[in-house]
């Protein structure tokens, strides 16, 4: 099988290719990136007019399978990260049984492989049973093809456990990531405190419940001398944090999501449950914060955090309402729509933190179009402008706050080992 992207504008940030070109595909694999290919007895795409990037790559999402399968399954999650341009997505291990032990990374696997639209690495707990009190396996869950550890959703609370978590980390080459919350600051708080939680007469969140974690666990990772990756990131002195612990020599990396520089607390106005997630959102200056962290280079990642919930577990009240949104079919749009439009950041920029960035943190040979390796190639429009319409997601869940959001940048073509899975925007 042969396959010809033409004359579309490919940016690649490993080679530093960024022109007007082609990419030939045989069998699955980069053939050559040429001008002027020659498309005889081939499948031409014609590219000319969009931009043809790495597969974009999500270091953050739950697909809920096992156990949750009510509000997703590995078939349904990977059609919509493949909708949103997601050729590989790491999923995180608060499913039902956790991810702590081989059995389940096989599960996931196995899953994946026969009923995946794109490739699945799961990520193991760092603690049996999310519990926080015994360290998981973590060699067991790294050979069984664990690709990080975390146990996001919770904070490991013990700092002695968080060490310990690092220092077997480092004999196994695997990436501890890190969610950053102090529950005994959170207490029984639901949203952001500030303004609007006061008028609402809700029990509001500080942003210290973050920033004192973020605190403890650059310490452990500068005392250990053992790289940390700290989950969504969402406060202004948060990423402060993170820019002086890099600049004296701190082996960490972060990442945010596109809810924490799209939106505000005001989003939650109205009780409006579609707004609630954790990290909650912040204030304006906070979303300006994130926007100069991905400028200066403090933040890495551009993950989703895809969580996708049924609608009966949003529909309560604001309090009781479970926090979360899905997130693969718009997070390349308000990338390009609040980063790239806005002057903020460069297509460039933005592709980096969405393909070899993520890559390189999670150890995958991914992230880059390299001739001779196998091919996972994104396409879209950057310019497109439409309106976000919850009810064609693919998710099996549309819990999004983003229905009726102007947006500009459309995947048009999310190509899977050589194998083309969503074709002038539509999942094949």
């Amino acid at each position: 099988m042969r396959t010809v992207i033409k004359n579309g504008h490919v940016i690649d940030i490993k080679s530093g290719l960024n022109k007007v070109t082609d990419i030939v595909i045989e069998d699955g694999i980069v053939a050559s990136v040429e001008e002027n290919a020659d498309i005889l007895g081939a499948e031409v795409i014609d590219a000319e007019g969009l931009y043809v990037v790495p597969g974009l790559i999500d270091a953050h999402c739950h697909l809920r399978d096992p156990g949750f399968e009510y509000k997703e399954d590995i078939e349904t999650g990977t059609k919509s990260a493949a909708k949103g341009g997601f050729t590989s997505v790491a999923c995180m291990p608060n499913t039902n049984p956790v991810i702590d032990n081989e059995t389940v990374v096989n599960y996931i696997k196995d899953k994946a492989a026969r009923e995946g639209y794109v490739h699945v690495f799961p990520i193991g707990a760092i603690s049996k049973g999310l519990k926080g009190e015994l360290l998981s396996e973590i060699g067991e869950l790294k050979f069984a093809g664990a690709v990080g550890i975390s146990d996001d959703g919770k904070p490991v609370v013990s700092s002695g456990l968080m060490k310990k978590a690092l220092i077997y980390s480092s004999m196994f080459d695997i990436t501890v990531i890190s969610h950053c919350e102090d529950m005994s600051l959170v207490e029984e708080g639901v949203m952001n405190e500030g303004y609007n939680s006061t008028i609402m007469g809700l029990k509001g969140i500080p942003s210290a419940a973050e920033e004192t974690m973020i605190a403890r666990d650059l310490i452990l990772s500068e005392y250990t001398g053992v790289p940390i990756h700290i989950a969504h990131v969402s406060t202004k002195l948060g990423i402060q944090l993170i820019r002086d612990a890099k600049k004296r020599g701190v082996k960490v990396t972060c990442e945010t999501c596109p809810h924490y520089f799209s939106l505000t607390d005001d989003s939650c106005l109205g009780f409006n449950t579609l707004a609630k997630v954790n990290p909650p959102l912040r204030r304006q200056e906070d979303v300006d914060a994130v926007i100069e962290g991905l400028k200066d280079g403090t933040i890495d990642i551009i993950a989703t955090d895809h969580a996708p919930h049924h609608k009966d577990e949003k529909n309560l009240e604001f309090g009781y309402a479970a926090n979360g949104m899905v997130g693969f079919e718009t997070a390349l749009p308000l990338a390009i729509t609040n980063l790239y439009h806005k002057g903020h950041m460069s297509l460039e920029a933005i592709i980096e933190k969405m393909t070899i960035n993520p890559a390189k943190m999670l150890g995958l040979a991914k992230g880059d179009i390299s001739v001779g390796k196998m091919c996972d190639i994104t396409i879209f429009d950057a310019n497109k402008e439409y309106t976000v319409d919850i009810s064609k997601f693919e998710s099996k869940s549309k819990n999004s706050p983003f229905d009726g959001y102007s947006v500009k940048g459309a995947v048009k073509y999310t190509i899977v080992d050589g194998n083309i899975v969503v074709r002038d925007g539509m999942l094949m």
